[in-house]
C-alpha cells in the first residue's frame, strides 16, 4: 500500500503560448498537459522512488488518457482514480504576464475531476502522510466534504495531514468553503502556505503574530512558509526556524513549482530527514518544475535533485 497519498482535482492544463494574452483573446494555446496541484504533488513524490497513491476522477476520453498515462508512468498507484463515463475530465485554462501574475478559468465543478470513489480501510494502511490542496477543497462543496472524510480515516490510519492551501481565489464561492478549509487547517500536522494564505488563515496581520496564531492548533509540527523566489522558511513548535533560499535556474514555467517542492519536502520527512535537508530537496524539486514548460514536464528524480543540491554546494 502507498505511503504517501494525496486526494484532489486531476486536470488537464491548456497554457497560453506567450505572455501577456488575456484569455478573452483570441489567440494560441499549448497542450494538453497533466496537471492538477494533486497531480504535480504525487507524482513528483513517486518520482523521487516513493510509493504514492492518488484519489481522484477522470473522465473516459482523451485528456483522462493524459492524466493516467503520465501518472502510471512516474509509478503512482492510480487505483482510486475513477475513470467516469459521460463526464468529461476536468481542465483549466491559464494565461501569464510579465509582471508574474496568472489567470486561470476552470472548467471543473460539474466535471469527473470532482467524482471519486473513496478508498476502503485497508487501502490506508500503512500510510505516512495525507496531503491536501486548498484548491481541491472549493473545487466542488461535495467533493471538498469528501476530503475531509477521508482526511479523517487517514488520520485514524495513523498518517499525518499536510496541507497547502494553494488558494484560488476563482474557485470560492461561499463562506462554507472558507469553513472547510479552516478544518483541515486546525487538522493539519504539517501546514506548507505562502505568506497571503498565512495572514489569511490566521487572521493576523504580520508573519511572526501568524506563526505563533498557527501553533496554537495542537496537531501543528511544523509550519513551511513558502516565499516565492526568497525561498522558503520551516518554523517548528519549539520555536526554532530553518531558512532555505532559492536555487538560481533559468525559468521557463513556474506552474507546479510549489507542488513540487510540497513532494519533495514530505519525501525527505518520510525519508527521516533533517528540516534543513528536506527544505533543500524541495527547493531543488521546485527549481527543476520550473526549467520545464508545462505542470509537471521538469526533470525531476533522485538524481537529478541529488544533484541540483551537491551542484550549489560546491
Amino acid at each position: 500500500m502507498a505511503e504517501i497519498w494525496t486526494m484532489g482535482d486531476l486536470l488537464c492544463e491548456i497554457m497560453r503560448e506567450r505572455e501577456d494574452v488575456p484569455l478573452h483573446c483570441t489567440d494560441l494555446f499549448r497542450g494538453p498537459f497533466p496537471s492538477g496541484s494533486p497531480g504535480i504533488f504525487i507524482s513528483t513524490v513517486a518520482r523521487l522512488g516513493h510509493s504514492a497513491g492518488v484519489i481522484g476522477g477522470v473522465g473516459k476520453d482523451d485528456f483522462g488518457k493524459v492524466i493516467l498515462d503520465r501518472l502510471k508512468k512516474d509509478g503512482v498507484d492510480c487505483t482510486y482514480v475513477k475513470e467516469n463515463g459521460g463526464i468529461s475530465t476536468g481542465v483549466a485554462f491559464v494565461t501569464y504576464f510579465s509582471d508574474g501574475d496568472r489567470k486561470f478559468l476552470f472548467h471543473m465543478g460539474n466535471s469527473a475531476a470532482v467524482h471519486i470513489e473513496k478508498p476502503d480501510k485497508k487501502a490506508l494502511e500503512g500510510a505516512k502522510y495525507f496531503h491536501i490542496m486548498g484548491c481541491s477543497l472549493t473545487a466542488a462543496r461535495q467533493f471538498g466534504k469528501d476530503i475531509v472524510e477521508v482526511m479523517h480515516l487517514m488520520k485514524e490510519a495513523g498518517a499525518k495531514i499536510s496541507f497547502d492551501p494553494n488558494l484560488r481565489l476563482e474557485l470560492i464561492q461561499e463562506k462554507e468553503e472558507l469553513n472547510i478549509i479552516h478544518e483541515v487547517f486546525r487538522e493539519a500536522n504539517i501546514f506548507m502556505p505562502g505568506r497571503e494564505e498565512l495572514l489569511l488563515l490566521s487572521g493576523k496581520e504580520n508573519v511572526e503574530d501568524a506563526v505563533e496564531e498557527c501553533f496554537c492548533n495542537p496537531a501543528l509540527e511544523l509550519l513551511v512558509l513558502k516565499r516565492g523566489s526568497k525561498g522558503s522558511a520551516i518554523y517548528s513548535r519549539d520555536g526554532s526556524v530553518v531558512n532555505m533560499g532559492v536555487y538560481p535556474v533559468e525559468s521557463v514555467d513556474a506552474t507546479g513549482a510549489g507542488d513540487s517542492y510540497d513532494g519533495a519536502f514530505i519525501s525527505a520527512l518520510a525519508e527521516g530527514k533533517t528540516l534543513k535537508e528536506a527544505a533543500k530537496m524541495g527547493a531543488a524539486a521546485g527549481a527543476l518544475n520550473a526549467m520545464a514548460f508545462g505542470p509537471m514536464e521538469g526533470n525531476i528524480s533522485r538524481q537529478t535533485v541529488e544533484e541540483m543540491i551537491a551542484l550549489n554546494e560546491k
